[in-house]
Parts: C-alpha cells; sequence; structure tokens
C-alpha cells in the first residue's frame, strides 16, 4: 500500500490529488477529533524553552514561506511535501488530513514538520529545520511530538529517506525508533518510526 501511495504521488498528479480530497474528507469524518485532541496533549508536554512548538494556521503562510525560501537549494532537494510557492502553501491549510506543525524561536519560524494522515491508520513524516538552528535539539523535538502523535492516534509513522541525502542519514544513524521496511527505487528506503518497546 504504501508503495503503491508513493508511486502515485510522485508519477500521477491528477490521481493523487482525487485520492487526497477524498482521504481529507474521510480522515476528518474519522479521526479529526481524535487528533486534535492528541495533538494539543503532545504539543503541551513539549512547551519547554527555548523554543516552542505549536499547530500552524493559515495566517502563518507567509512565515512558512519564508522559511523554505531561506534554505539553500540542496537541503531543499529531497523534502517535497508540496508546492512551495505561497498559494500552494496557503492551500495545504485546507487539507484536513495534513497537519502542519511550526517550531519558534519567539515570533520566529525556526522549523516546518508535518504528518500526512491516511484513513488507512498509516502516516508519512517530515520535517526541515533553518540552517541556523540545526544541531541545537531542535529536530529531536520535532520527532518527538510527530512519532508521539501518530503512536497514540495509533497509526502506523513512516517516511521515505534517500540514501543520497547524507545529513538526513546521519541524523538517523542513532534514532532508535527507526526500522527500515523495504528498499524503494532510485536508492530510497521506506522506513517506519516504532515505540522501542514494539521493535
Amino acid at each position: 500500500m504504501e508503495k503503491l501511495l508513493i508511486f502515485i504521488k510522485h508519477h500521477l498528479t491528477l490521481i493523487w490529488r482525487i485520492i487526497e480530497s477524498v482521504n481529507s474528507v474521510f480522515f476528518y469524518l474519522l479521526h479529526y477529533a481524535a487528533l486534535q485532541k492528541v495533538m494539543t496533549e503532545v504539543l503541551s508536554a513539549r512547551s519547554e524553552g527555548p523554543f516552542f512548538y505549536r499547530q500552524l494556521q493559515r495566517e502563518d503562510a507567509g512565515l512558512l514561506f519564508d522559511l523554505i525560501m531561506a534554505q539553500k537549494k540542496s537541503d531543499l532537494e529531497y523534502f517535497k511535501p508540496h508546492k512551495f510557492d505561497l498559494r500552494s502553501i496557503q492551500k495545504q491549510f485546507e487539507n484536513r488530513s495534513f497537519l502542519m506543525m511550526g517550531a519558534f524561536d519567539n515570533e520566529r519560524l525556526i522549523g516546518y514538520f508535518f504528518l500526512r494522515l491516511f484513513v488507512t491508520k498509516r502516516c508519512f513524516v517530515g520535517r526541515i529545520i533553518d540552517c541556523e538552528y540545526r544541531g541545537m535539539g531542535v529536530g529531536v523535538i520535532m520527532n518527538t511530538i510527530m512519532y508521539e502523535t501518530a503512536w497514540r492516534l495509533g497509526f502506523r509513522c513512516l517516511s521515505t529517506i534517500s540514501r543520497n541525502n547524507r545529513s538526513v542519514i546521519r541524523a538517523h544513524a542513532k534514532n532508535e525508533n527507526l526500522k527500515i521496511i523495504k528498499e524503494l527505487k532510485n536508492d530510497y528506503l521506506l522506513v517506519e518510526f516504532i515505540r522501542n518497546n514494539q521493535i
């Protein structure tokens, strides 16, 4: 199932849009209330300084656009959850099955992370951190929030990682929650993040 979804996302754009639209409706009906409750609990448990983390709203679209545009092109080569023009970012907030969250230093958005959730109780996660804030523990907290949100909902927590994306490979080298599920085309790995006691 995951392999098929990945193929459709990257090769069959129109079909992918239809899948996302239908999924968004059914996800909203079946899981959205639970997601909001769990997300609030998980975020409130990670409110310690110096940075804070919250769900992004449509009015944050400009901040997200600025964050993405400030990164090097090489940092975005393997990070393509959606289009990055301002209009596309604004439209992304309409998708109830795509949870967008941010890490903040005061009013500055310094990190973006998301869960793309499916009614099949699977979700894909991803993140990007401003180059000035890497190595400061922001990614660890972002990972914890993503994983905990998925796990508490009873969803499988998945991601695709390119073997050529050396910075992400290094970042996950000591990730005790990561389990490789299968090899994909073009040197990609499908991985799952699992609670330690489930491995």
